[in-house]
């Protein structure tokens, strides 16, 4: 391609980003009660379109986490919660970032949408296990409690998530809540930094992050 049709390009990629932050920008202006039930369509679509079309579901799916981001009240933290369950990888992170800087400015707020998302999800939801990730980093004293509430959910890859959350944490307090675990003959599988897979029980991974915990109350 030639210097010139180059240039051109550029160009049209920097029009293209001054739409894009003007249009962001006059959708977080606008007031949420009207704004909000346009975002909440605009997610189901994208969620319904992944059927037909991933890469236009993660592209809506990215632009409206980030709109949301920016927003607040339980209505805006159900809906990140819904992207963060989205099979579309760029998009759940996309969420998990917005979250968690909801997270760091109005936790209890987003607390109260996880125990909201714990009640209502189906059992497979992508969402709780990302949940458990998500709140690792939220330093926060109700996030052992909401971390607690998933070690007891049905679906053991939610659990195994909580575990790990818990050990992520340090929280040596947070060793009474695996005591329950310690027989659970649910198994999960497991994938290492390296990406070699494995398998274990419920029960060894909370006998591993007892271990883990107790150690390091007693560094």
């Amino acid at each position: 391609m030639a210097s010139e049709d180059l240039e051109a390009t550029l160009r049209t990629l920097f029009d293209a980003e001054r739409a894009v932050r003007r249009a962001h920008d006059e959708l977080v202006d606008s007031e949420l009660d009207v704004v909000l039930p346009v975002l909440r369509r605009a997610t189901h679509d994208a969620l319904e379109l992944d059927k037909f079309d991933e890469d236009e579901t993660s592209l809506r799916l990215v632009r409206l986490a980030e709109v949301l981001g920016e927003l607040q009240g339980p209505s805006v933290v159900d809906l990140l919660i819904e992207i963060l369950g989205s099979d579309e990888p760029e998009a759940r992170h996309a969420a998990g970032e917005a979250l968690s800087g909801l997270a760091f400015d109005r936790f209890k707020e987003v607390a109260l949408g996880v125990e909201r998302a714990i009640d209502r999800l189906p059992q497979g939801s992508l969402a709780l296990a990302e949940l458990a990730y998500l709140l690792a980093q939220v330093a926060e004293p109700g996030v052992a409690k909401l971390l607690g509430r998933l070690l007891m959910h049905p679906d053991a890859d939610v659990v195994a998530a909580a575990i790990e959350a818990l050990v992520e944490r340090g929280d040596s307090s947070a060793i009474r809540l695996l005591e329950p675990l310690t027989g659970d003959l649910r198994r999960v599988q497991l994938e290492d930094e390296g990406g070699a897979e494995g398998e274990a029980t419920i029960g060894e991974l909370a006998a591993e992050a007892r271990a883990l915990l107790e150690k390091s109350e007693s560094d």
